[in-house]
């Protein structure tokens, strides 16, 4: 079995000078590895295969048999790094809290600890005979998120 710590160090080494990131690396059984990276900009198929060739490089297939795959994060995967939430601020998202609530709104901000959205309620003020757009900012820590992702709306 390998040490995940090994692999983290051997991929952000090789991406320290890119502006790909580590998103998640998974260990399976009989030793498959996935690595999932992103970027700002998106990846490109160049890049996980550079990736993957130095991964290979730096590991030894005569001690221990692996299969590998390295891979871009997908469009609709839930984020998994705090860098990834940088990257769709001002973007439209889906929040499940710990709590079952769902919520979509603006991804606002974000920073180490935790991320704010910008929701629209329906509010019918007192008198009015419409219910009028207002706009709240709400704060998650990231231990109260089961999952955040990218929404895709096609208007």
């Amino acid at each position: 079995m390998f040490d995940k710590n090994v692999l983290v160090n051997i991929i952000e080494d090789y991406l320290k000078d890119s502006p790909n990131y580590l998103v998640d690396i998974y260990i399976g059984a009989g030793n498959s590895i996935t690595v999932e990276i992103d970027n700002d900009n998106g990846v490109d198929i160049d890049d996980c295969v550079e990736l993957s060739r130095h991964i290979e490089s730096k590991l030894d297939r005569d001690s221990e048999d692996f299969e590998l795959t390295v891979t871009s994060v997908g469009l609709t995967s839930p984020f998994k790094s705090s860098r990834q939430y940088r990257k769709y601020e001002g973007k439209e998202i889906e929040v499940l809290s710990k709590k079952g609530t769902k919520l979509t709104g603006v991804l606002k901000s974000s920073d180490d600890k935790g991320f704010t959205i910008t929701v629209v309620k329906q509010v019918k003020p007192e008198g009015a005979k419409r219910k009028i757009d207002v706009y709240e900012d709400i704060y998650f820590m990231f231990e109260e998120v089961k999952h955040t992702k990218y929404l895709i709306r096609f208007k």
